[in-house]
This record gives structure tokens, C-alpha cells and sequence, in this order.
């Protein structure tokens, strides 16, 4: 590449030689040493400034084809001229390494933001693992090696990890520092090795070859990928700490709610029924066939709502119990209405429920008592608050199948649509009483199917609850034409 430049210098100095004078000839030089020096390392680019200052004193200067100089002023011109290439060499190499630099830090500044916004959005430390060793590939040459801390405090190393590199990477995460080259401790290593987090939250350790101790702005770039690699692992442990202590206290509410309801719900309706069967069994003589029937339905209604409120507590703790699964099954929705219909009719003596269920409906994976349950809770709130016709429609839209059951009762404020939902929150506004533990159940059968439940206001009042449902996308080969 020298050669071609300082060729071309001499080509054109010749093609110039009777139009321009001996100043303007040597800029053809000086022109080949800048273009020398910006593109080539600083070695070669000397040997550039160097080669021009011979070529045009042997080529151009009196006397020609030798490398002897006639006059002082000649000579001076030559030493100006080779001063002035070696300094453009010199400052074109400085402001390449500038550039070069100056665009390193650029793309690894790019590296941290992209790396900071992919790992925002990671779910599990595998993520981290695997975005982590592709930042660390494209920022070093390598071998880089990055390890999480297991149970045991050991670090899950490859076998293929020398000895040398897994002491540095278990010494690294033990004392929490930094190590290798330029840091001051274990000079002599060949790596640099770093903690995955601060104290005490490390969460593993890093590996990176080769190390310079010249290169700080490389250890630097290592230290904030690291840095970024720790806390989105302890964002991971601390999330996963948060939802079981979530759960945790979700549970522990729910005991608090299954004794409320045994303390306060359950203790009225058992005195009534005491109270009753304590007048048929010492007084029967004493009444009235009238009197011993009202005392009869007494006790049948009482025990009635007491099997109500225990079904539905025991149902909504056991379904807050992350470790029980519900048992899904192929089931047939209009079969599940039609029988949740047929229990029903005795509490809708006219027949206020409309209810329109197509025909040929996908089936769906599903425990049918839960399903009926929630189907049989929505109905006997609209009974329990409605006066006027209820509607109870089935439909499919957007692979979802939709169960809605509409009233006409008073409208639920909109700023209760999310406490309605929670257990013992009631908004009791016809004087019907209630344990308030109907919604909250429906709300958990729906999500145990990974499914919702939806409050909306209806055009020209009353309430609409939806319950949607995914449908899968393969059916069993009985429900195929």
C-alpha cells in the first residue's frame, strides 16, 4: 500500500513536472502521506513519510536521479517537508484512533441500551443466561463463560472450564470483586473475572478473555453488562419473592375468610334451624299443622342456604390452593346449562330466565360441577336482584366461548366492579342477605380455566356478567363432523 501511494505521488509529479514548480510537486507527496496516514497503522504510515521525502528529492530535486542535494535551499525544504509529513502522520494517526474509539463507544453504548431493554422484559434466568452470553460474544473475543450460583452456593460451571478460570470465577463472587489484569488482584490471570450483582445479592460470576490491563474501557464495558446481567436477576428472585408472598398472604385470607363465614354466616342460620327443630320436637302438640309446616320450611330454607354458603367457601379455597389442579374434562356447555336449568326451576317458579343456546357448540376442556356452579351463582344473583326477565346467552366469538347471563336490576356502581369481585363484598341493595362469597367464587372458577369474568352496565339499566373462556384449538375426533 506504501508503494501504490508513493508510485502515484511520483506518476503525477512527473505528469506535472513542466507546469508546476518543485513546491507544488511536493504537495502530490504531502497529499499521498495524509492519505497514507488515515488509513494505515502509524508504522507505515512514517515509512510513507519517510519514502515521499526520498522519492522527491532522488526523482525531482537538482541534481535528478541522485540522492544528492545542490543547494541549501533545497535542503531545507526537504527537512521541512519531512517534518511536516511525520506531524500529519502523526495527527491523522491520533484522529483515527479517535474515531476508532469514539465509534467503539457508541456501539457498546448501543450494546447496554438494547441488553437493558431485552432484559426488562425477561421472564426466567434462563433469559438472562442466554441474552447475557450473546452480549458478551459480540462485545469480546472470547472464550467467555457466565455461570449462575445454584442452591448449594456452588456455581453451575461447563466441565470444559479449566481449573485456573473456575477458582477465579468461584473467587470473584466469594470476595465480590473484580479480578484480572488492571484490577490489582490476580494480575498474573489471563481473564478477567466478575460477579453477576452486589453484595450480598450475587447471583453468579462472569469469565472474559483476552483481558488487557491496558484495555480499561473494555473492563468497564464488561463491569456495566455484568452490572445489568445482576440486576435483572435480582429483579427475577425478587418478583418471584413478591408473588409468594402474594400468595401467601392470598391464602391466608381466604382461612381468615372460611372461619369468618363459620363464626358469623353459618351461626345465624344454625340458630334458626335450632330453634325450629327445638319447637317440633318439645311442642308439636302444641301446634298447628300451619304452624308445624312454616317451622318445617323454616329449617329447609335455612339448611338450603347453609349448603349454599359451605359449598362455596370450601370451592374458593380450595381453589386458591396453587398446589391442587382442577380436573378438566371434554364437556358440552349446553349439557352443563341445560342440567344448571333443570336445578334451578324450583326458585324461578315464572319462569323469568330466558336462556338461547346454539346448537352445535365446540366442546370444551373443563370441570362441569365448577362450570355449573358459577353458571348457577350468576342466575341466582340475577333472581335474588332482578324483578324483571332475566337473559342467559351462550355464543362463540373469537375463539372464545361466552356465557352471559344479563338483568335488569339496579345498576352496580361502576367504581364497585372490581371490589364486587372479592370475597365478603356485597353491594346488598334489595335487603337479600348474602355472604358475598358468589362473585369472588365465579371470578376464581374463571380464572382456574384461564378464563375472565366481567362486569358491564346495560343499555337501558342493569348488569351484564360475561364469563369467557379460550377455546382449544384441536377437538377430541367425537366432537369432529
Amino acid at each position: 500500500m506504501v508503494a501504490l501511494l508513493l508510485g502515484c505521488a511520483t506518476a503525477g509529479g512527473f505528469l506535472l513536472d513542466h507546469h508546476v514548480s518543485l513546491t507544488s510537486q511536493a504537495m502530490v507527496y504531502v497529499l499521498a502521506v495524509v492519505v497514507a496516514s488515515y488509513n494505515l497503522r502509524w508504522q507505515q504510515s512514517v515509512a510513507c513519510a519517510v519514502g515521499a521525502v526520498t522519492a522527491f528529492n532522488f526523482f525531482f530535486v537538482p541534481p535528478r536521479w541522485t540522492f544528492e542535494v545542490d543547494s541549501q535551499e533545497h535542503l531545507i525544504a526537504l527537512f521541512t517537508m519531512l517534518v511536516l509529513a511525520l506531524v500529519i502522520s502523526h495527527l491523522a494517526a491520533k484522529l483515527r484512533r479517535e474515531t476508532e474509539t469514539a465509534k467503539l463507544n457508541f456501539q457498546r453504548a448501543s450494546q447496554l441500551q438494547e441488553l437493558a431493554s431485552k432484559l426488562s422484559v425477561v421472564a426466567t434466568p434462563e433469559e438472562v443466561v442466554r441474552l447475557g452470553q450473546d452480549a458478551l460474544k459480540v462485545a469480546f473475543e472470547g472464550p467467555c463463560v457466565l455461570a449462575l450460583r445454584r442452591a448449594g452456593d456452588d456455581l453451575d460451571l461447563p466441565e470444559t472450564l479449566s481449573s485456573n478460570d473456575a477458582d477465579g470465577m468461584r473467587c470473584c463472587m466469594r470476595e465480590m470483586a473484580v479480578l484480572g489484569p488492571g484490577t490489582g488482584r490476580w494480575p498474573g490471570l489471563n481473564a478477567w473475572f466478575l460477579p453477576l450483582g452486589d453484595k450480598p445479592n450475587v447471583r453468579g460470576a462472569v469469565s472474559i478473555q483476552p483481558a488487557l490491563a491496558s484495555d480499561t474501557a473494555g473492563r468497564e464495558h464488561a463491569q456495566a453488562l455484568c452490572a445489568l446481567l445482576g440486576q435483572a436477576l435480582q429483579r427475577l428472585r425478587l418478583t418471584d419473592t413478591i408473588q409468594a408472598a402474594q400468595n401467601e398472604a392470598q391464602r391466608q385470607q381466604l382461612q381468615s375468610t372460611y372461619l369468618a363465614a363459620i363464626s358469623h354466616d353459618l351461626r345465624t342460620p344454625l340458630a334458626a334451624v335450632m330453634g325450629a327443630a327445638s319447637s317440633l320436637q318439645l311442642q308439636r302438640d302444641k301446634l298447628s299443622i300451619e304452624e308445624q309446616d312454616r317451622l318445617l320450611g323454616s329449617i329447609v330454607s335455612e339448611a338450603s342456604y347453609l349448603c349454599t354458603i359451605t359449598e362455596n367457601t370450601l370451592q374458593l379455597v380450595r381453589l386458591a390452593n396453587a398446589d391442587q389442579e382442577i380436573k378438566r374434562d371434554w364437556e358440552s356447555m349446553e349439557e352443563i346449562v341445560g342440567a344448571v336449568l333443570a336445578r334451578i326451576r324450583h326458585r324461578d317458579p315464572s319462569r323469568r330466565i330466558k336462556s338461547r343456546v346454539p346448537g352445535g357448540l365446540p366442546l370444551i376442556k373443563a370441570d362441569p360441577v365448577l362450570l355449573a356452579q358459577l353458571i348457577s351463582n350468576l342466575l341466582d344473583n340475577a333472581l335474588k336482584y332482578s324483578n324483571e326477565a332475566i337473559e342467559l346467552m351462550v355464543s362463540v366469538n373469537d375463539h372464545e366461548l361466552q356465557v352471559t347471563v344479563k338483568d335488569r336490576g339496579k345498576e352496580i356502581p361502576q367504581e364497585k366492579y372490581a371490589s364486587i369481585f372479592e370475597p365478603y363484598t356485597r353491594d346488598d341493595l334489595s335487603g337479600q342477605r348474602g355472604a358475598g362469597l358468589g362473585l369472588a367464587l365465579c371470578r376464581a372458577i374463571a380464572a382456574a380455566h384461564g378464563g375472565t369474568l366481567t362486569l358491564r352496565r346495560r343499555s337501558g339499566g342493569g348488569n351484564s356478567f360475561t364469563f369467557a373462556m379460550p377455546l382449544d384449538a384441536e377437538q377430541p375426533e367425537s366432537a369432529q363432523p
